[in-house]
């Protein structure tokens, strides 16, 4: 099973130049995935950098073909545009060919943050899919964290931590089983998972650090076993080889050297199954490059 995900930046490539279908056809070139993960895709945005006016998940599914699409938007708001008022939409993609179980779409804390003048930011969001990989029912989470609020981004891993606990625990207490066709009909829950994304965070990191520690049970739930801890694929594989770098590589705007900060993260059940993790250095189809993982 291979998986990419990148910050595709609406499609917007170092040229300044939007296009969808040259980032899908140099991420076929650089597997043939099952699942793309995809952060900052747009709907209707025709101010940001090079123009994003279109559907890009309608637009997507067009160029995926075969591949089931869901969107999830963390800012989804209006504003009069041309005249009239319009909806705007901005956020995460899975796209998978892989059957899939359940969708869910899941807000990320976002609290004030009283630093004198505020903090630029926006709203945050997780998309899941739980999709039944070839050894069987996998959740398959991606976000894009706050680049702006440090203390914004650091209450978003603790969400995504608790996330996680929350979906690993139906998993080990199932609810009441139900076959009526109703919404409360039987869903796959599963402590296998898989965490890609832009994390605005570096290896080595507070928040890198705080994503990966162990576990707790919790005193007020007598029962529940501690989750599986989150494991950085790349040190997997490469123990303490440095990260390769996945920002910054060609656009300095941001901060004068490239840095790792899109990764995927996996319960360590996982581990042995990882086969490969591999980052494309030589792509400039967005701000950020792609990263591939392959797991057998």
């Amino acid at each position: 099973m291979k998986l990419i995900t990148w910050n595709v930046q609406w499609f917007c490539g170092i040229d300044g130049r939007v296009d969808l279908a040259r980032l899908i056809k140099h991420a076929r070139a650089m597997a043939d995935f099952d699942l793309i993960c995809m952060q900052e895709v747009a709907c209707n945005y025709p101010a940001l950098p090079g123009g994003a006016s279109e559907d890009q998940p309608s637009l997507l599914q067009s160029l995926l073909p075969g591949f089931q699409v869901f969107f999830g938007a963390a800012v989804d708001e209006f504003r009069m545009l041309g005249g009239r008022m319009q909806r705007q939409r901005f956020g995460n993609l899975i796209a998978t060919r892989l059957p899939v179980h359940q969708v869910q779409h899941h807000p990320l804390p976002y609290p004030a943050d009283p630093r004198p003048g505020g903090a630029r930011s926006m709203p945050r969001m997780c998309s899941v899919a739980t999709v039944h990989a070839p050894w069987g029912p996998l959740r398959v989470m991606t976000t894009h964290l706050e680049f702006y609020s440090p203390l914004q981004r650091s209450a978003q891993v603790a969400g995504l931590r608790a996330l996680h606990a929350q979906a690993c625990a139906q998993a080990a207490h199932p609810p009441l089983q139900d076959e009526t066709g109703w919404p409360f009909q039987n869903k796959p829950h599963t402590p296998s998972a898989l965490l890609c994304g832009d994390f605005n965070f570096e290896p080595g990191s507070e928040d890198y650090r705080a994503m990966l520690a162990p576990f707790s049970t919790d005193a007020t739930s007598p029962g529940l076993v501690a989750p599986p801890c989150w494991q950085d694929c790349w040190t997997v594989l490469h123990e303490k080889q440095p990260h390769a770098p996945t920002f910054r590589l060609f656009d300095r705007q941001y901060g004068p050297e490239p840095i790792s900060c899109d990764f995927v993260f996996a319960s360590a059940d996982l581990a042995p199954r990882l086969r490969r993790i591999q980052v494309d250095l030589q792509t400039q189809a967005s701000d950020h490059q792609p990263v591939l993982v392959e797991f057998g």
